[in-house]
């Protein structure tokens, strides 16, 4: 039977789904851990700030029920790798922390399976980037539908500056390091990325796939009273009024 282009997408992905989710039992289970409890740790371990997070959070964060967040918790508090302490924004409501044990643990956590890494590494660069980019844009649908959580995607951030260096190897630039980056640097969870308001997503995500740069100020055009800096605390340009 024939098979649209779409279904033989899903067919690879879920092949190569199929190998990552038996090297993370494997690697997981050596360490006496559930996939799902590995992967709660390396949260945890990526939460902005010393807050913590509650369960409810981490439910929403991993896209699973409250239920299987809350037994997975409880079985990394019995290990010694979490600890439950009161919210001291809220007295009544509990938040997660890594334990001593458990930052240790949560290093070794995000580590992704040597043979998926290496075919990806296989591919010819070209090959990468579109994959990379053809992920983003699945991720991103697969968001605004509600099916997954929100990822800290380069697409989505006020960093982010698409095809300001149209035609060179590296078309983007990110403000936050402050140098022009290409679609195989694009990244789904990026720790400094900070979201940009919706309209602005909106514009960006267009401005991205459409290959025009966002407006006609490049980061070699400063506009007036906004300082070029390489700091995460440098002011960046407002998104709200860029033309198309």
């Amino acid at each position: 039977m024939d098979t649209t282009t779409a279904e033989r997408i899903v067919a690879g992905l879920s092949k190569v789904a199929l190998v990552v989710r038996h090297a993370q039992w494997a690697a997981s289970g050596e360490r006496g851990l559930t996939p799902t409890q590995s992967q709660i740790l390396a949260i945890i371990a990526a939460a902005p700030g010393p807050q913590g997070m509650g369960v409810k959070a981490v439910a929403g964060h991993m896209a699973v029920t409250m239920g299987t967040a809350s037994e997975a918790v409880a079985a990394l508090v019995d290990k010694g790798l979490l600890r439950k302490e009161a919210d001291e924004a809220d007295g009544r409501a509990v938040v997660l922390r890594l334990t001593a044990m458990g930052k240790r643990e949560a290093a070794r956590a995000p580590e992704r399976p040597g043979a998926i890494v290496e075919a990806a590494e296989a591919m010819p660069e070209g090959e990468r980037a579109v994959l990379l980019r053809g992920l983003v844009g699945m991720v991103r649908t697969m968001q605004e539908r509600g099916m997954v959580p929100a990822a800290r995607m380069c697409v989505e951030c006020r960093f982010f500056r698409p095809n300001e260096h149209p035609g060179k190897g590296k078309p983007h630039h990110c403000l936050f390091i402050g140098a022009p980056i290409g679609d195989a640097d694009l990244r789904l969870d990026c720790a400094e990325m900070e979201p940009a308001e919706a309209p602005a997503r909106a514009r960006l995500w267009e401005v991205f796939i459409n290959g025009e740069p966002l407006d006609q100020h490049g980061p070699g055009h400063a506009r007036p009273g906004v300082r070029a800096s390489k700091s995460r605390r440098a002011e960046s340009p407002s998104l709200k009024g860029a033309s198309k």
